[in-house]
């Protein structure tokens, strides 16, 4: 089966996970997917991925960060750009995402990237998704 927009199919599954305070899951594997889970684990929204193989195929297991009292860290995954509709952000456009709570994670020349290291390296691209 062939999936229009992998990227909010794996956005989709944390979220899902999420709401039913699950500690792992999984989803296809694609470089960009682990670009996004790598940006993903350096801001601490989650707590490890690997790239598993099963028949020939990889797949991501992503292991999600859950409190003690069984609250999970990410209260929110937002995809902005699709598939039909890109979303291109210059450098001067990027913005404090909920008061620096959550960040905003690029597609740029130099690879996948939060908003504001892009900002550093004054550099614009495609925004991904929002995460808070």
């Amino acid at each position: 089966m062939s999936l229009t927009d992998p990227i909010a199919d794996m956005l989709t599954r944390i979220r899902n996970a999420n709401m039913r305070v699950y500690q792992t899951v999984s989803c296809q594997h694609s470089n960009l997917k682990e670009n996004i889970l790598k940006v993903m684990q350096e801001e601490g929204f989650i707590s490890s991925y690997e790239v598993t193989e099963d028949n020939g195929k990889k797949n991501l297991l992503i292991n999600l960060r859950i409190s003690n009292n069984r609250i999970p860290l990410i209260r929110g995954l937002k995809r902005i750009s699709k598939p039909g509709l890109r979303i291109y952000q210059k450098v001067t456009k990027h913005k404090i995402l909920m008061g620096g709570i959550g960040v905003t994670i690029l597609s740029t020349s130099k690879g996948v990237m939060t908003d504001r290291k892009a900002k550093q390296q004054n550099l614009g691209g495609e925004v991904l998704c929002q995460i808070w």
